[in-house]
């Protein structure tokens, strides 16, 4: 296995490891073989454990409370552009998916498509309005 050399109170010795199982090894020392008991000792662990005390929490803590009502979802501009046709008017019914405008943007006609169901509850721009990114175009309640 390996090789080491020793040297004692002046004496060189050539020590071979041939086996190691648990403390018990098989060496030789300048083509001797021996059979020794090797004596280790544990060592513990130099990390730190962390000491903590229970986290308790308070009635209420850390539970989201839901509003009734819930507010309007908002349909917003995904890039700067201008309004080319506006497909839907206040208190129509619409659906996921459907066309709601389309925004003329980079020379490109882009639909703008309803990502939930519900009513419009306003639209907050006309054709031919020029809109920055996030602005918001539709309330869908």
């Amino acid at each position: 296995m390996k090789k080491f050399k020793f040297t004692i109170k002046g004496q060189q010795y050539d020590v071979e490891i041939k086996e190691f199982q648990d403390t018990n090894a098989t060496i030789e020392v300048n083509g001797t073989s021996y059979d020794v008991d090797v004596h280790v000792e544990e060592v513990k662990s130099k990390t730190p454990q962390l000491v903590r005390k229970p986290v308790v929490r308070k009635p209420g803590e850390g539970e989201i409370a839901k509003k009734s009502g819930g507010a309007a979802y908002v349909v917003k501009a995904p890039l700067p552009g201008s309004i080319f046709k506006v497909n839907v008017a206040v208190g129509d019914s619409v659906s996921t998916g459907d066309n709601l405008l389309v925004m003329e943007a980079m020379k490109m006609e882009n639909n703008i498509l309803a990502e939930k169901a519900g009513t419009v509850k306003s639209i907050k721009v006309a054709v031919g309005d020029t809109v920055l990114q996030d602005d918001v175009l539709i309330e869908i309640g």
